[in-house]
């Protein structure tokens, strides 16, 4: 791998998903990524099916219970710029290889901290998945027009996008700070800190006055096709409403419900489906590709890698043997290669303990 991080060593100890895709959106950017397995009961194995959250980094296989595995932790922290663990708070700790250890032999280091509730309150302990964070943090609160809860994501939208993108670029951050004062420090994230921060806006909109969320609009929602098959409309702006209305036949002057009245949306929401559901969705998807409304077909992830727009980007790459999204960013002067294959657990123990202590800082 090249990329813009080429030359950083980051050390992440196998555990939670958040926490594998911070490896894998690091190794994107051309860090040097060592996952830190336990010890396969036998060496070798079939390799597993590829995953995107394995790739793109080598893995060393240590026993963290024993004293001789929590020495070699602690060595390849020494020679890491960033460390990444995702422990319940309290663990890494009393196991030896938290940031006062770590940072003992290795004051350099930024060492990262990703949990689900963070390491204060009552529940600091509790388990954290996805949908709860959601709730707790506000992002799913009642929509005014509706008088209902708001749907859950299908993304993991506080584990991911709030939890995981969030510690990236706090690690980023930490680590563009150390060459100012040439010291590590601690990067605490938890799942919901990001969840609250990226609901910002669905608190913004319900802050204001008679103002109603998009969730369940008529002009942003799913419509099913002739066939059955989906096509998402987001048409916010008057303009790609306009085109929208036009392009399925409907016309404001007609009598049309008026959509900024929820209480109108039953009824226009009844006319818009229906004149979705007269044709395929290959018609639609042929409309309006040449028309800027909003509406996008609803594909399949291997439908989604042959898509024009998504091909002209390069949004997935081949990895092994599976196609896979490829890596987020993109830069002109250190762009990074393909990512590697997921490897076994335990698969460059040797050369990486072997490597890293020879490094020099």
């Amino acid at each position: 791998m090249a990329g813009p991080l080429t030359g950083v060593r980051v050390l992440e100890f196998a555990g939670s998903a958040p926490t594998a895709f911070v490896g894998t959106v690091l190794s994107g950017l051309g860090a040097d990524v060592v996952r830190v397995d336990r010890a396969p009961a036998a060496p070798g194995g079939e390799r597993p099916p590829e995953n995107p959250l394995s790739r793109g980094r080598r893995s060393v296989a240590l026993d963290l219970k024993s004293p001789e595995g929590i020495e070699q932790a602690l060595v390849l922290a020494e020679h890491a710029d960033l460390l990444v663990e995702g422990f319940r708070p309290g663990v890494a700790d009393r196991l030896g290889i938290g940031p006062e250890a770590a940072l003992a032999r290795n004051p350099r280091l930024v060492y990262g901290r990703l949990s689900g509730w963070g390491g204060q309150g009552e529940w600091a302990g509790r388990a954290a998945h996805d949908l709860a964070v959601l709730a707790l943090t506000g992002a799913l609160d009642t929509d005014p027009a509706t008088g209902a809860p708001v749907l859950p994501p299908t993304a993991y939208l506080s584990s991911f996008a709030g939890g995981a993108n969030a510690h990236v670029h706090g690690l980023l951050a930490a680590l563009h700070e150390r060459e100012r004062s040439g010291r590590g420090q601690v990067v605490d994230t938890a799942l919901a800190d990001g969840a609250a921060l990226i609901a910002t806006l669905i608190h913004q909109w319900r802050a204001v006055p008679g103002n109603h969320t998009v969730t369940d609009a008529p002009h942003y929602s799913l419509y099913a096709a002739a066939d059955g098959l989906h096509l998402a409309v987001a048409a916010i702006e008057p303009r790609l409403y306009r085109n929208l209305l036009e392009q399925l036949g409907l016309t404001e002057t007609d009598g049309l419900p008026d959509r900024s009245d929820p209480a109108a949306w039953p009824e226009l929401r009844a006319l818009v489906a229906a004149r979705f559901a007269g044709r395929d969705r290959e018609h639609w998807v042929k409309l309006f590709d040449a028309v800027d409304a909003g509406v996008a077909p609803v594909l399949t992830a291997a439908e989604a890698a042959e898509h024009h727009q998504l091909a002209a980007r390069g949004a997935f790459v081949e990895v092994g043997d599976t196609l896979q999204p490829a890596p987020a960013s993109r830069f002109d002067r250190t762009p990074a290669g393909t990512p590697s294959r997921a490897p076994l657990p335990g698969e460059h123990t040797d050369e990486v303990l072997a490597e890293w202590a020879q490094a020099s800082r």
